[in-house]
C-alpha cells in the first residue's frame, strides 16, 4: 500500500508540472487570491482534489445509470466557469445570476467557501496527462472494480499534483493582491482569465499542449511510472502479473506447475462446440487444453492462427484441445455474428468463447493479445506465453504433455515463423482515449463531436495528422466530408481496423497504391511491402467509415 501511495504522489507531481496542466493554472492564481486569506486557495485545491477523485472512480457508472453522455459533468462544469467569468466581468449579470449563483461570485464578502465550489468545478473540467497510473485507475473504474487500495492511488495521485498547485496559488497570492488593490480592474481580469481559461479547457488546449510540449513530462513518467517496481504493483492492483508463479515440476515433461488453471467464467455465449454448448475445464480433464486469448481483428493474434491451425491437425485426435477466449478490445467485437464471421473467415474450427465482460480474461490475471496458456490433464496450467513467437518452444510443450498422457504423439509441425523481427512502427490507435499525444501533430482533436482538421506541416516518423472532417470517438474516428488521414510509418506491411461500409482510398508517398472496399468491421491490409521501408500513408475516406487502430508488420 505504502509503494502505491509513493507511486501515486509522485504521478500527480509529474502532472503538476505537465503542459496539460497550464490551461487550470490562470483559474487557480487569480481566484486564489480573492478574499478568504490562505483558506481560499486551500479550498480550490482541496474542491479540486476531492471532484477529480470522485468523478474519476465512479462518474462513468453514475451517467451510463442515469443515460446521460459521458462529457455531461464536464460540459455543465465548463458553464459554470463561463458563468463565474461573466459575474465578475459584469454587475449586471451578477445581479441576473445572484441569486442561483451567488455563492461563486465575491459579492457579499466573497465567502472563502465560494472557492471550494469553485475548485469543484476545476475537477470536473481538469484532464491530466495520461500515464500508466491514471490509466490503471480508469480500468478498473470502467470495470467497476474500485477497492480501497484504488481510491487511496487516485487520492495519492490527486494530493500529488495538488500540492505543487497549492504551493503555486500561494506563490502568486502576493503579486495578486497588489494588484486586487487596484479595484474593480482586478476583478474584470480575473474575469478574462477564467473566461479564456474555460475557452481553452472547451476547445482542448491540454491536449494541444502535451502534443507540442509535453516530450518532458513523458520522460519523467517513463522513469517513474514506467518501472518495473512500479508495473508490477500496478498489475497487482489490476488483477494481473503474478498469477502463475512457478511451484514444482512434474515428473516426466521438464515443465514447471505455474497453478490450478481457472475454469471460463462469464462467458456469454459459445461457437464451435457441440449445439454450441458450454465448456468447462471440468470437461476437458484428462486432455492437453491450450487456452489461447485472443480477438479477431488483432494483426498478432492473426499471426498465430496458422500455428494453432497446425497444431489442431496434427494433435486433436491425440488429446489436444484449443479453446479461443475472444475478449474484445473494439465495441463491434461484442457482436457474436462477427466473431463468428471472423472464425469462419479465419479457419477458426475449435471451440471459441466469447468473453464479452472480461470475466475469463480477469480469471486469469491476462493482459495481453494474444496470450497462451497450456494446461495439462490434472487441471495445472504448466507453460505460458505472451504475444507472438516461440511457437517452437509452444509445440514442445503440447508434445511433452501428450506424452506424458501415453498418447502417440504424431510428428512435429513445421510452419513458418511471420512475427516481425525489426523495429516498426508501434500500434497506433485512431480514438481519443488511447491517441498517442506525443505522436499525433495537427489540429487539436475535439472529442465526440464533427470537427474540421487540417495537416500539420510537418509529419515527422510513427506521426499521424487528421484532414477533412472526422467525428473522433472513444475507440475510433468516423470519416465525415473530405476526410483523409496521413501517417508516416516504418514497416513492411501496415493494416488497419475499419468498419462501416465505403472505400478507402491508399497512397504511399503521394502515389495510388491501391482501393479497399469496407464491408464489416474488421482488419484491412492497406500496403504490402517485400522489405523495410520508410514511407508516408495517405487515406482518402468515405464518409461514414470508422477507423479503429494501425498495425504494422
Amino acid at each position: 500500500m505504502l509503494v502505491l501511495v509513493g507511486i501515486g504522489l509522485v504521478a500527480g507531481v509529474i502532472t503538476a508540472v505537465s503542459p496539460c496542466i497550464l490551461p487550470v493554472l490562470p483559474i487557480v492564481l487569480t481566484a486564489g487570491a480573492g478574499e478568504g486569506g490562505l483558506r481560499r486557495p486551500v479550498l480550490i485545491i482541496g474542491g479540486l482534489v476531492a471532484s477529480f477523485t470522485v468523478f474519476t472512480l465512479s462518474a462513468a457508472s453514475i451517467l451510463s445509470a442515469l443515460g446521460l453522455p459521458q462529457d455531461f459533468l464536464r460540459n455543465a462544469a465548463i458553464v459554470l466557469l463561463f458563468v463565474l467569468a461573466g459575474s465578475l466581468l459584469s454587475k449586471r449579470f451578477a445581479f441576473l445570476v445572484e441569486r442561483p449563483f451567488a455563492f461563486l461570485t465575491r459579492r457579499r464578502g466573497g465567502h472563502p467557501a465560494s472557492g471550494f465550489v469553485l475548485g469543484l468545478s476545476l475537477g470536473l473540467v481538469f484532464v491530466p496527462c495520461a500515464g500508466p497510473v491514471l490509466a490503471t485507475i480508469t480500468v478498473l473504474a470502467a470495470k467497476s472494480r474500485v477497492g480501497v487500495e484504488t481510491v487511496v492511488l487516485t487520492l495519492a495521485y490527486g494530493v500529488g499534483f495538488g500540492v505543487p498547485m497549492l504551493l503555486i496559488a500561494l506563490g502568486g497570492q502576493r503579486v495578486a493582491r497588489r494588484l486586487r488593490a487596484t479595484g474593480p480592474g482586478f476583478r474584470r481580469i480575473s474575469g478574462v482569465v477564467i473566461a479564456v481559461s474555460a475557452l481553452g479547457i472547451l476547445f482542448n488546449l491540454p491536449q494541444t499542449l502535451q502534443t507540442h510540449l509535453g516530450g518532458y513530462s513523458s520522460a519523467l513518467q517513463s522513469h517513474v511510472e514506467d518501472t518495473q517496481l512500479a508495473r508490477s504493483h500496478l498489475a497487482d492492483l489490476r488483477g494481473g502479473g503474478n498469477a502463475f508463479a512457478a511451484s514444482s515440476a512434474a515428473s516426466g515433461s521438464g515443465l514447471p506447475v505455474l497453478g490450478k488453471a481457472p475454469d471460463f467464467a462469464g462467458i456469454d455465449s459459445w461457437l464451435n462446440t457441440p449445439g454450441d454448448r458450454p465448456l468447462t475445464l471440468r470437461q476437458l480433464r484428462g486432455k492437453v487444453v491450450l487456452v489461447d486469448f485472443w480477438t479477431y481483428s488483432c494483426i498478432n493474434c492473426i499471426r498465430t492462427l496458422p500455428h494453432l491451425r497446425a497444431w489442431y491437425a496434427a494433435y486433436h485426435r491425440a488429446g489436444l484441445e484449443i479453446v479461443g477466449v475472444h475478449t474484445p478490445e473494439f465495441a463491434f467485437e461484442h457482436d457474436r455474428a462477427n466473431v463468428r464471421a471472423a472464425t469462419h473467415d479465419l479457419h477458426v474450427t475449435w471451440p471459441v468463447a466469447l468473453d464479452n465482460r472480461y470475466k475469463t480474461w480477469d480469471a486469469y490475471s491476462n493482459e495481453y493479445w494474444p496470450a497462451e496458456y497450456l494446461i495439462d490433464r490434472l487441471g495445472r496450467v504448466r507453460r505460458t506465453h505472451f504475444g507472438e513467437g516461440e511457437y517452437g518452444a509452444t509445440e514442445r510443450a503440447i508434445r511433452s504433455l501428450l506424452a506424458a498422457n501415453r498418447a502417440a504423439v504424431p510428428g512435429a509441425r513445421h510452419v513458418a515463423d511471420a512475427t516481425p523481427t525489426e523495429i516498426v512502427t508501434p500500434e497506433t490507435y485512431l480514438g481519443y482515449v488511447r491517441l498517442d499525444p506525443s505522436r499525433y501533430r495537427g489540429t487539436a482533436i475535439r472529442p465526440r463531436r464533427g470537427a474540421g482538421y487540417r495537416f500539420a506541416a510537418v509529419i515527422g516518423r510513427d506521426e499521424l495528422s487528421y484532414g477533412g472532417r472526422w467525428t473522433i470517438g472513444d475507440q475510433r474516428a468516423v470519416a465525415g466530408p473530405g476526410a483523409r488521414l496521413r501517417l508516416r510509418f516504418h514497416a513492411r506491411d501496415v493494416y488497419l481496423v475499419l468498419g462501416g461500409n465505403g472505400r478507402v482510398r491508399v497512397l504511399v508517398d503521394g502515389r495510388a497504391t491501391r482501393s479497399v472496399h469496407v464491408a464489416g468491421d474488421r482488419l484491412y491490409t492497406l500496403v504490402r511491402s517485400s522489405s523495410l521501408r520508410d514511407g508516408l500513408l495517405e487515406l482518402r475516406v468515405d464518409p461514414g467509415v470508422d477507423a479503429y487502430a494501425f498495425t504494422f508488420g
